[in-house]
């Protein structure tokens, strides 16, 4: 983790997106868990930190959270730099799909007011994997005044799963005319194809299905541009409620 935050920052990286689940990951979920889990205080998140003051960086990735359950963690992601935790977000879509069930392992985050990170002009919101498939926590993100989406993953591999992947990824970035930076694990654990999509979907940059960095420059006269020319977020006709 900290090498591929010092490779980023070293190619001149601001901004540096790692995967949901970088403290620990185990599948199928079990136990180990829990036993694995930290607090936003613990070690994981004082690890990044350093990595990020050391680098100038803001570093946003996932972990494995503890909770006073005790058997059940938090799917949590933390945004962070030289100052500290700037941003928190818990998994509020659990995967209970495709023959798996997180939520026996994972308790939801709430629905609360989404927090999101200015860097640089940009406004950075956060989302989690399976999350991608509701396009309701984009939108979200995007009333907030996001205008760049983070997605750390741990995308599941499975028949047609790349193609959900790159297909969900482009739909979210056209739909909100925003950026989409997407981090998943390598193969075998993920499907790979980290990337990043500009606000009309097309990928900027990306890597395979190795251990890699996909490096792409932001502009916010492109996301303006794009919304002179597709302004569907400010002539949409509904609004996003819980249920």
């Amino acid at each position: 983790m900290a090498d591929l935050i010092a490779a980023g920052a070293a190619r001149g990286a601001k901004l540096v997106v790692l995967p949901e689940y970088s403290s620990y990951f185990v599948d199928p979920m079990d136990a180990s868990l829990a036993e694995n889990a930290e607090r936003l205080d613990g070690e994981f998140v004082e690890a990044l930190t350093r990595s990020a003051g050391a680098h100038e960086v803001l570093v946003i990735a996932g972990f494995v959270e503890g909770t006073d359950d005790g058997r059940r963690v938090r799917n949590t992601l933390v945004a962070v730099d030289a100052s500290g935790v700037r941003a928190v977000y818990r998994k509020q879509h659990l995967y209970d799909a495709f023959g798996q069930t997180e939520s026996t392992w994972i308790e939801a985050g709430d629905l609360d007011a989404p927090q999101v990170v200015e860097l640089d002009g940009f406004t950075i919101g956060m989302l989690t994997c399976y999350d991608l498939r509701f396009p309701e926590v984009a939108r979200t993100l995007v009333d907030a005044g996001a205008d760049v989406i983070v997605v750390p993953s741990e995308w599941v591999r499975g028949p047609l799963k790349e193609h959900h992947w790159q297909t969900l990824l482009a739909a979210r970035a056209i739909e909100n005319t925003a950026y989409v930076l997407a981090a998943d694990h390598p193969t075998p654990i993920g499907v790979g194809h980290s990337a990043v999509l500009d606000p009309q979907g097309v990928t900027l940059a990306a890597v395979g299905t190795a251990e890699g960095i996909a490096i792409a420059e932001l502009d916010r006269a492109a996301i303006a541009r794009t919304r002179e020319v597709n302004p569907a977020v400010r002539l949409r006709r509904y609004r996003v409620t819980p249920r």
